[in-house]
């Protein structure tokens, strides 16, 4: 029997709700990818990791009890399922000028091109993140560091396959054959890149990881909350779930920021350090110092933030209007929902001066999830920036300004300190290694990255946890390597 043609018992080995045994033309398609899919696993996912049993959590439901279950398993053998959230009954499109009227079940044909790409740039950045991330595991500072990359892995894994869903089950063949590209680009390839820059970019080193899985997938969380309340169903469902893992996913990088901040505190009441800035002092401890953890908040705060697109974007006011992507925490907001006559105030630069402008609301749909990101990220940065006043140190991270190194949108042709200063070209580079990580910099968090693989022991330059993951004991056996 040739390769596409394999038997697979769908309900054993992808949990659904969504009666791929009973679907002929569907299971088809997925008889056809899913050895494909396991191919680019291999290829381009955690490196060396087959033989491990990971402590993961497997979801084969949508329920409570459901989307949980813990277990030791080999990756290559996790069962990533297709589940969506429950069906609400009588749901109606919430926003944009069909609100009101029922939700679709199948795609709307003057909307299949725009569902289509939106789908497809959601489903590009879940493999993209794991080919970023696939060397990580030769230099974890931990076991339960380990075990949190390959839960994260595997559920972008699984993110795939909700998107690969909606494209052979919605779109036909050009949807399969998009779902055949997801598994083609791969993340900095010259030839192939992934869709969206951030998803080209290094992830060299755990510091990076936290930062990615803090700020990046924080981005996620908008865009699924955002496609959450689409009026295309199938895919409200699908992202509504995505929701509930993405949340270990921002978990991961908080608390891992947050104990690096930890570890370096502790070090630096230990030796009696009480200046911050003092960045040689600090590393001679074997610790992350704050100017340079500072320096990689700005880099990966910029890099998130050109992932919201243009602020004032035609596409993404045709993506509201036909009640396709909505806004973050839609139903919570007190307005039409249709925006035809509301204006959203802009931030781009005039005459050197940072002002802001009134825009059309439509247009500026993007530029309002921009800054309802923003405000929920330094949410996040206050609880770091907590931890750091409760030692007792002079110090604190903080988000730059949104027009500091950005590459797409308003402030893209701009120089902008993270101050939210217009400086000109030459005076921005003079002053670059200030703000982002220089060569020494990057060396420096390098030399930190030395393997720590003995149960309950972490690398010197991150804390414990408080808690382990499904409250299991600090010397659990979270990997076994054989």
């Amino acid at each position: 029997m040739s390769e596409a043609t394999v038997e697979i018992n769908y309900d054993d080995l992808i949990p659904n709700n969504v009666n791929l045994s009973g679907d002929g033309k569907l299971k088809r398609a997925l008889e056809s990818w899913q050895p494909k899919y396991i191919d680019w696993w291999n290829k381009a996912g955690p490196e060396e990791t087959g033989n491990f049993e990971v402590y993961l959590r497997t979801a084969v439901g949508v329920d409570p009890a459901g989307w949980a279950k813990f277990g030791h398993v080999r990756m290559p053998e996790y069962r990533w399922g297709i589940l969506l959230a429950p069906q609400e009954p009588g749901r109606t499109i919430p926003f944009g000028k069909h609100k009101g009227d029922p939700v679709w079940q199948e795609v709307p044909g003057e909307y299949r091109a725009l569902l289509r790409r939106l789908i497809v740039v959601q489903g590009d950045t879940e493999p993209a993140s794991v080919e970023q991330q696939r060397y990580l595991s030769k230099t974890a500072p931990s076991l339960y560091d380990m075990r949190n990359l390959f839960q994260v892995n595997v559920e972008e894994g699984r993110h795939l396959w909700a998107m690969v869903y909606l494209l052979v089950k919605y779109f036909g063949r050009d949807g399969r054959e998009e779902a055949e590209g997801l598994l083609e680009r791969r993340s900095a390839d010259k030839d192939k890149p992934r869709i969206l820059g951030a998803f080209n970019e290094q992830t060299p080193d755990w510091l990076s990881f936290f930062m990615f899985t803090f700020f990046t997938d924080r981005d996620g969380k908008m865009q699924l909350a955002s496609l959450a309340q689409s009026g295309f169903d199938p895919l409200s469902r699908s992202c509504r779930f995505m929701l509930t893992e993405e949340a270990h996913h921002m978990f991961v990088g908080e608390t891992g920021v947050g104990r690096v901040i930890q570890r370096t505190c502790e070090a630096m009441k230990q030796a009696g350090i009480t200046d911050a800035s003092d960045i040689a002092a600090v590393r001679a401890l074997g610790v992350i110092d704050f100017p340079t953890l500072q320096k990689r908040v700005n880099f990966h705060f910029a890099v998130t933030l050109d992932l919201f697109g243009a602020e004032v974007s035609t596409n993404g006011a045709a993506a509201f209007n036909a009640g396709i992507k909505g806004r973050f925490g839609e139903n919570k907001l007190k307005d039409d929902h249709v925006l035809t006559n509301d204006s959203y105030m802009v931030s781009r630069v005039v005459d050197g001066k940072i002002t802001a402008e009134a825009e059309p609301a439509l247009k500026a749909i993007n530029s309002r999830l921009l800054d309802d990101y923003i405000k929920d990220a330094a949410r996040g940065v206050s609880r770091w920036n907590k931890i750091i006043r409760d030692a007792g140190i002079a110090a604190e991270i903080s988000l730059a300004h949104k027009g500091f190194n950005r590459k797409i949108g308003q402030f893209s042709a701009d120089f902008i300190t993270p101050d939210g200063e217009v400086v000109t070209e030459k005076q921005w580079h003079d002053s670059k290694d200030e703000w982002l990580c220089s060569r020494a910099d990057e060396d420096y968090i390098q030399s930190l990255m030395k393997p720590c693989l003995d149960r309950g022991h972490y690398a010197g330059w991150i804390a414990a946890p408080r808690v382990g993951i499904n409250r299991q004991e600090h010397d659990f056996e979270y990997i076994r390597i054989d």
